[in-house]
C-alpha cells in the first residue's frame, strides 16, 4: 500500500542547498506544508555525519562557509589550518541550523524524511507527483506538490568502477562515500590498501591510510583520462591568510576570461588585448610552475611519485584538483605510497590485477572514482524538456540543429572576446555522450518571459560546480523563490537560449573536458552571484568600491539580502 501526501512544496535533498531552500521558502511562507526528502540517513549531503571522518578537512575557510543569518562557532585552534578547518564543524553547523530554524512550531529537521529514495516524478497539469520508497523497508510513498525544488547535488550517488572478479575478492571494496563510516583504517585485518582514482578524494584517502599505518598503493588510470589532479598549497600572500581568500575576491575573479565578470575596459585590457593576454598567460604560468615546484615531482623516487604530475596546465582545469590541508602531504605520499599508472583488469582473492599484468596485493579497495548524476528519477524525455543533460543520440534532429547553430554563434563570440581560449594545449578530451545543462541561470527550465506566464513549478539548486556552495545557494534560493512565486520577470525565451548557449560554448573552451556539462564555475563564483542578484534588482557590490575589489566575500556580507529582497519584490505583506 502506498500513502499519498499532498504538500505545498517538496524539496529533494537535505544537503546545503536543500536546507537553505527550505529556510528561504518558509521565511516568507511559514504556514506552508513543506517536506524535504533525502536518500541518506542524516542531514548535510556531502557534509553529513555518516560520510565524515575526523581528519576530513574543508576546502573553504572560517567566515566564508556559513549562511549569513547564523554564524558558525569558530573551531578550536587544533582543528584550524590557515583558516581551513575540519569538516566535522560544517557537519555540526548544518545539524544546528536545521534545529534552530522553526516555522509554525516545526523545525527544519522535523520536515526532513530520511532514507527516502525518489524513484520517479510525473507532471500532470501544474502538479508534480513524486514516487519514492524507503531504502530500509521498501515501503512506498507518493507526494503531490505544485512546487518542486530539486537539490539532490552533484556528489550524492557514487560512481563505482566495473571490477571483474569482485566476487572472488575477500576484502572490502568501498567508495569514498562510505569511507568515513567504514573500519578500513582501524581493522587489523586490513594492512594493505589500494586506492583507485586521481582526484582530491583519492588523495585524502591515500594520506589518511598512510597515517593509519597502512601500506598504500595508488592506481592512476592510464588511458582515456584527463590525468591526476592539481593539488595546491593553500598558503596566501600579502594580507590574505590563504589561497581561498584570494579566490573569493572580485579582483582575482577578473584574472580569468569570463563573460560573468562583465565586458568593460578592465576585462578587455586583460583578456582581449595582446598585452593583457600575454600578462595573464604569464600569471597563470607562474601559478602552474609554483604548484609543480611545491610538489617537486622530479625528486628521486622509487615509488612512482612523478606519475602524479598533472597532464595539463592549471589554467585550463582539465583535471580535478583541490587545496591541500596538510603541510606534509607530498612528502608523505612520495615516501610511503606506491603509485601505478595502469588500467584495472579485475580482482582476484587478495589481489588487484592491472592490464599490464602486474598483480597488486590488496586487503581493501577504496574508490575515489567520482559520482554519477543524481537526477536519475527523471526520464530521458523529461531531461530533454527540462533542460537537463540527456543522451545526444536521443535528441530530435531539429533540436540538435537549433542548439548547434546557437552554440556555433556563441563560440565565435567567445573566441572574439577571449582570444586566449582559441589555442588550448594538447590534452585528452572525454567523449561526449550527453548534452550540457540548459537551465536558465543554472536554476530554471527555459520559459516565457512574463513573471506570471509559463510553467513555474520546478527549480534546480546546487547543480553547478563551484568552490563555495554557501553564498551560491543563498543567492540561488532567493532567485528560485521569486521565480516560483511569479515575481521574477525574465527575458524572452530567445534571449534565454542565447544566454545558455553562450555559457555552454564558453565553458567548453574555458574548462575543456570539465566544461562539457556546461555547469563548471571554478573561478566564476562572484560573477555568477552578480548575475543572480542583478536579475532580482538587488545590490551585488555590497562592501564599498575598495572592499568589493580586494576583500574576500564573507558570509556576513550577504546579511542584508533578505531585507532588500522582501522590499524589492513586494513581500512586505507576508513578513512576520
Amino acid at each position: 500500500m502506498t500513502d499519498v501526501n499532498e504538500v505545498d512544496v517538496l524539496i529533494i535533498g537535505a544537503g546545503i542547498s536543500g536546507v537553505f531552500a527550505a529556510k528561504c521558502y518558509l521565511d516568507l511562507h511559514p504556514e506552508s506544508r513543506l517536506v524535504i526528502l533525502d536518500r541518506d540517513t542524516c542531514v548535510g549531503g556531502t557534509w553529513n555525519s555518516r560520510r565524515g571522518y575526523d581528519s576530513f578537512w574543508t576546502q573553504w575557510t572560517v567566515g566564508t562557509a556559513e549562511f549569513s543569518d547564523q554564524a558558525m562557532p569558530r573551531p578550536p585552534d587544533e582543528d584550524v589550518y590557515l583558516e581551513f578547518f575540519k569538516a566535522k564543524h560544517t557537519t555540526k553547523y548544518i545539524e544546528s541550523y536545521v534545529d534552530t530554524h522553526s516555522y509554525n512550531d516545526r523545525s527544519l529537521r522535523d520536515r526532513i524524511q530520511f532514507s527516502i529514495e525518489v524513484q520517479s516524478v510525473l507532471k500532470s497539469g501544474n502538479e508534480w507527483t513524486v514516487s519514492a520508497k524507503e531504502r530500509t523497508s521498501e515501503v512506498q510513498h507518493t507526494f503531490k506538490t505544485p512546487k518542486l525544488i530539486v537539490a539532490s547535488g552533484l556528489t550524492s550517488i557514487p560512481n563505482m568502477p566495473s571490477l571483474p572478479g569482485r566476487e572472488k575478492f575477500q576484502g572490502q571494496v568501498l567508495h569514498h562515500n562510505d569511507f568515513g563510516s567504514s573500519n578500513v583504517l582501524i581493522s587489523p585485518d586490513i594492512q594493505t590498501i589500494t586506492i583507485l582514482g586521481a582526484g582530491k578524494s583519492s588523495a585524502d584517502m591515500a594520506y589518511e591510510a598512510v597515517k593509519a599505518g597502512k601500506k598504500v598503493n595508488w592506481i592512476l588510470k592510464a588511458t582515456d583520462t584527463t590525468g591526476p589532479g592539481f593539488f595546491l598549497s593553500p598558503k596566501g600572500v600579502g594580507p590574505y591568510k590563504n589561497a581561498f581568500e584570494i579566490g573569493m575576491t572580485r579582483v582575482a575573479a577578473t584574472f580569468t576570461p569570463s563573460f560573468m565578470n562583465g565586458i568593460n575596459w578592465w576585462t578587455k585590457l586583460l583578456h582581449s588585448t595582446r598585452y593583457g593576454v600575454k600578462l595573464m598567460s604569464s600569471f597563470w604560468d607562474t601559478v602552474d610552475a609554483d604548484a609543480r615546484k611545491d610538489a617537486n615531482f622530479g625528486r628521486e623516487n622509487e615509488h612512482g611519485f612523478e606519475k602524479l604530475s598533472p597532464h595539463s596546465p592549471i589554467f585550463w582545469q582539465n583535471c580535478t584538483g583541490g587545496l591541500l590541508n596538510h603541510k606534509d602531504f607530498f612528502d608523505t605520499i612520495s615516501e610511503n605510497v606506491q603509485i601505478y599508472s595502469g588500467d584495472v583488469q579485475g580482482l582476484e582473492d587478495g589481489l588487484l590485477r592491472l592490464q599490464s599484468g602486474e598483480k597488486i596485493p590488496s586487503d581493501a579497495i577504496l574508490c575515489g572514482t567520482g559520482w554519477v548524476p543524481s537526477l536519475q528519477f527523471f526520464t530521458e524525455e523529461q531531461c530533454r524538456e527540462l533542460g537537463l543533460p540527456h543522451l545526444v543520440a536521443s535528441e530530435p534532429e531539429n533540436e540538435k540543429a537549433h542548439w548547434a547553430e546557437l552554440e556555433a554563434e556563441a563560440d565565435r563570440k567567445t573566441l572574439a572576446t577571449f582570444p586566449q581560449l582559441q589555442s588550448p594545449p594538447e590534452h585528452y578530451h572525454k567523449t561526449t555522450t550527453h548534452t550540457p545543462y540548459r537551465l536558465y541561470r543554472h536554476i530554471a527550465p527555459l520559459c516565457e518571459s512574463s513573471a506570471a506566464a509559463g510553467d513555474r513549478t520546478i527549480v534546480f539548486l546546487g547543480q553547478v560546480s563551484v568552490g563555495n556552495y554557501f553564498p551560491t545557494v543563498e543567492c540561488q534560493a532567493l532567485w528560485a523563490l521569486a521565480y516560483l512565486d511569479g515575481k521574477l520577470a525574465l527575458p524572452g525565451r530567445e534571449e534565454q537560449e542565447q544566454g545558455v548557449a553562450l555559457f555552454t560554448a564558453w565553458c567548453r573552451r574555458r574548462y575543456l573536458s570539465n566544461g562539457e556539462e556546461g555547469n563548471n564555475m571554478t573561478f566564476e563564483l562572484i560573477g555568477y552571484l552578480d548575475l543572480l542578484l542583478g536579475d532580482m534588482g538587488l545590490r551585488s557590490h555590497r562592501k564599498g568600491w575598495f572592499g568589493d575589489l580586494f576583500a574576500p566575500l564573507w558570509a556576513k556580507d550577504l546579511g542584508g539580502l533578505r531585507g532588500e529582497f522582501v522590499k524589492k519584490l513586494g513581500y512586505e505583506k507576508v513578513e512576520k
